[in-house]
């Protein structure tokens, strides 16, 4: 099962995620890039950001893309893949909602470029030191990655 909550600056998170669509593709939210953040959580209890590609995080987009989080994990703490490809920058107010984020167990941030890796580590700079957070060239690396985190839940 699949569930998707997508953010976007002043959007009200809603009161239960949106389903995927039948039919929609696995990767769901890739499809909507640019545009708002997309939230889902993936089968095997990973939370899933898609960050858009060709933009600059903002801190408003990244606090909404934050609750759209907390939402899903139901106040538990849930490994999280952040997906950066392509994304031109994260601002310091978003860099800072991802630092103090209190619903992830784990961060796995995938990207595919050295632009990607630059911003990769320009976030996991301002992780705290108590939320392990790793950077991966590959999405099934990550993934497997995460699943040591999955079973704290």
């Amino acid at each position: 099962m699949t569930l998707e909550a997508t953010a976007e600056p002043g959007e009200l998170i809603p009161a239960e995620p949106a389903r995927a669509p039948a039919g929609a593709h696995d990767p769901g939210l890739a499809s909507l890039t640019p545009g708002p953040i997309g939230v889902r959580i993936r089968d095997g209890g990973i939370i899933e950001v898609m960050l858009p590609a060709n933009e600059e995080i903002q801190g408003p987009e990244a606090r909404v893309a934050g609750a759209a989080v907390r939402a899903l994990a139901h106040g538990r703490r849930m490994p999280v893949l952040l997906v950066i490809t392509g994304v031109l920058g994260v601002s310091v107010e978003a860099r800072h909602v991802y630092s103090t984020s209190i619903a992830a167990s784990a961060f796995a941030l995938v990207g595919e470029s050295p632009v990607d890796r630059v911003i990769a580590h320009y976030l996991l700079r301002s992780r705290t030191e108590t939320i392990p957070a790793q950077f991966f060239l590959s999405e099934a690396e990550a993934i497997d990655w995460l699943g040591q985190y999955a079973s704290e839940n």
